[in-house]
């Protein structure tokens, strides 16, 4: 993240600690700014940094039994910190959504339903404002936006990923997805196509596009990925590419590519 014309990395690691590095342009290099309390930071599954009302936060995800879910704030010299959020879930990934002027963070669990916090002004913390309750144990949350109305896309490990729309007070369902085995799934945007690619620990991974008329996913294409734990999408000059880290194989590079059929 950018604090103040300053480029800073968050490390959060299984083993050997969690810290934070901050770009020197003098050796051109990252040098470390503080360590992260390993008390607070067990076993962190996911790291989600924003900002909300001018100010900078990260919160790491605990995957730890006994762990919970830490947000932490800019605060001058540092980032200290500012609230324990969710213990004893075993989290396994944050989203944060910051739609109708009221910033939300979403934590999902491996041992119950995903539950979204509202940002609260007056106490300048998040506050729990409820769960969704149609997908328990999901391993991974992202969202996007198609049009006026913002989705939540839920992958499950076992059962079906899930497809939700914001109705103004609570997320419902508007598609499920086969998905045996995902631990990974991203929505991405290319030109004025919209993706879902949807992860497999035991089969290829799922490409779908956003079809607008009917306001679900379809099926697009394969890429055989082994066992994806994320996809990033990257512009990159002319090239538009999605990278797929993988934890059996290869990392892989894909490419976007619009065929002309009309000759």
């Amino acid at each position: 993240m950018v604090v103040d014309s300053q480029l800073y990395v968050v490390v959060a690691q299984l083993f050997g600690g969690s810290y934070i590095y901050h770009w020197d342009p003098n050796t051109t290099r990252f040098t470390k700014l503080q360590d992260i309390d390993p008390q607070r930071v067990r076993k962190p599954n996911d790291l989600e940094a924003f900002r909300i009302d001018g100010d900078w936060y990260f919160a790491v995800a605990d995957s730890s039994k006994a762990g919970a879910t830490s947000l932490y704030r800019w605060n001058q010299n540092g980032f200290y910190s500012h609230q324990a959020l969710h213990a004893w879930h075993r989290d396994t990934d944050l989203e944060f959504v910051d739609g109708e002027g009221k910033p939300r963070l979403i934590v999902s669990s491996s041992s119950q339903a995903p539950v979204i916090y509202q940002w609260s002004r007056t106490q300048k913390q998040f506050v729990a404002q409820g769960e969704v309750t149609q997908v328990p144990d999901a391993q991974a949350v992202k969202h996007f936006r198609a049009g006026r109305d913002s989705y939540l896309c839920l992958s499950r490990y076992i059962g079906d990923s899930k497809i939700l729309r914001w109705e103004g007070t609570r997320f419902s369902e508007v598609q499920a997805l086969p998905s045996r085995g995902s631990l990974a799934l991203q929505p991405f945007l290319v030109g004025g196509r919209r993706y879902l690619a949807l992860g497999s620990d035991f089969s290829f991974t799922q490409i779908y596009q956003w079809d607008a008329g009917r306001q679900k996913f379809v099926r697009f294409q394969e890429l055989a990925v082994q066992a994806p734990r994320a996809f990033c999408y990257m512009p990159a000059g002319d090239a538009q590419l999605l990278l797929a880290p993988s934890f059996k194989g290869q990392t892989l590079v894909y490419r976007h590519v619009v065929v002309d059929l009309s000759a």
